[in-house]
């Protein structure tokens, strides 16, 4: 039920998406795939993210017989100046690396989840990133995983991680995780 998504909306704007989706099997990816449809046909005509998730939501909500639901971290980055403009529906933190500094969750204000509720209007906010700052995205996956004893990897030991590997490359970072 995992989701992430990024693509361009012009030369100077990425638009980065990730969510989980509730459920499983063939509903729950046919749910995800009717909302990153939704996502990325209304981000193409611009927007906030906030308005965005409003207008998915407000979709998603009308056709929902499952009773299902997404949660949703859209930003939209401006590449030139490291501004990302987002919005949160009921998804995890961002955890954001300052250069020279480490990894920190950038703690926000949730939006409801998409898809359970009318009328919800998802606000915007923003992080500014400079160069060599970095920007680690995750879904409740990585927190909740077990090992063999059954006992979650959490939060700060993924933050943790992080920070021990805050000077390589994210591909590096990936890499030293996994």
């Amino acid at each position: 039920g995992d989701f992430y998504n990024f693509y361009l909306l012009d030369e100077d704007h990425l638009a980065v998406v990730i969510g989980d989706v509730s459920g499983k099997g063939v509903p729950a990816a046919l749910f995800m795939m009717v909302t990153n449809i939704l996502i990325s046909d209304r981000t193409l005509m611009g927007g906030t993210p906030g308005e965005i998730l409003t207008f998915v939501n407000s979709r998603i909500c009308e056709h929902n017989e499952a009773d299902m639901f997404v949660t949703r971290w859209l930003g939209i980055i401006e590449l030139s100046t490291g501004r990302i403009r987002a919005a949160n529906a009921g998804h995890e933190d961002a955890a954001v690396c300052r250069a020279g500094g480490g990894f920190e969750l950038f703690k926000t204000k949730h939006g409801f989840v998409v898809g359970v509720m009318e009328g919800i209007q998802y606000r915007d906010f923003e992080i500014e990133l400079e160069k060599g700052d970095k920007l680690f995205l995750y879904t409740d996956g990585v927190p909740e995983a077990t090992d063999n004893n059954e006992k979650m990897y959490t939060l700060g030991r993924m933050v943790d991680a992080l920070n021990e590997n805050r000077e390589k490359t994210p591909a590096e970072i990936l890499d030293s995780i996994h």
